[in-house]
């Protein structure tokens, strides 16, 4: 048992993260592939497969799995009770049955804002506070709680779903069926719409629309102030209703903070003075760390 290591998988909107860990937190194998979403759920399947076979291939002892994806997961059956269209055709999928199956190891799979705040709680901006909640700025808005150390994941898998909270009441549509969602305003990917809208500017990534920031183009400039202060109602919103000790945000646009960061403290101070918010430490790693780490505590 000492010498125990797990594979942990993040499926992403964009792409599918893997690695082995051991029981220390000593990371041992990287690995990663295109989702290729847009292509459905077979293509997703094939992806994730032909990685976890890479993996243990080169880490034959492997223990267990544990996957972190994006959707509402029961994690005593570990099927996706619910995704939208950022996985087209993962609701319903009966994935750790399936991977069982494949594998013949024991599997974990959880909510991918909840592995990556377990990763986050174990090795990075977390390390030591028990009551923790985390925000994930990527492809959408994921979200997760811990409150004494362990994972608050709501009666029906949708605690933490910040990404579907209504920001603005009859606000823009959003692929959950709801309109005004923090998803359709706080996402990377509404940052690139919400710009490209008021600048006439096709923008390939988040990357484009902060350097266009940090050149002054008005309409930009406007963009992101009007991004970080609904940020900061959110970040406010979170630590006005748990009161964690800590708020983490992770995600792709956290890579880009020191441009949106100072705004984002200026924005704190005049809300919710004193609120603990950090960047996330593991980058783009936590998901599939946090992953490793629910199916090592199960093993143990």
């Amino acid at each position: 048992m000492r010498y125990m290591k797990a594979i942990g998988l993040d499926i992403g909107g964009t792409s599918i993260k893997g690695m082995v860990l051991d029981r220390n937190g000593q990371v041992l194998d990287l690995g990663k592939i295109a989702t290729d979403a847009k292509q459905g759920k077979d293509r997703i399947m094939a992806n994730m497969h032909s990685l976890l076979h890479e993996l243990l291939q080169r880490n034959g002892e492997v223990t267990g799995i544990g996957i972190g994806t994006a959707g509402r997961v029961d994690v005593h059956t570990g099927r996706i009770a619910y995704a939208t269209d950022n996985l087209p055709g993962w609701q319903g999928t009966e994935l750790k049955a399936i991977l069982e199956q494949a594998y013949g190891r024991p599997v974990f799979v959880d909510n991918d804002a909840n592995t990556a705040l377990v990763g986050e709680a174990w090795l990075g901006a977390g390390k030591g506070i028990p009551d923790v909640t985390m925000l994930t700025l990527g492809t959408g808005v994921g979200g997760a709680n811990m409150v004494g150390s362990e994972l608050f994941r709501g009666a029906g898998w949708n605690g933490g779903e910040w990404g579907h909270t209504i920001l603005i009441p009859g606000g823009r549509p959003c692929n959950c069926g709801q309109r005004g969602c923090v998803e359709q305003y706080l996402s990377g990917t509404a940052l690139v719409s919400l710009a490209a809208e008021a600048a006439g500017v096709s923008y390939p990534s988040g990357v484009e629309v902060l350097e266009d920031f940090k050149r002054g183009l008005p309409a930009v400039v406007k963009v992101v102030n009007e991004y970080v202060r609904n940020l900061g109602v959110l970040l406010h919103n979170i630590h006005i209703g748990l009161n964690p000790g800590v708020i983490v945000i992770g995600g792709g646009l956290t890579d880009s903070r020191e441009i949106w960061w100072p705004l984002l403290d200026e924005c704190l101070s005049s809300l919710s003075p004193g609120i603990d918010v950090r960047p996330a430490q593991l980058g783009n790693q936590a998901g599939a760390i946090g992953a490793a780490r629910l199916i090592l505590n199960q093993l143990e």
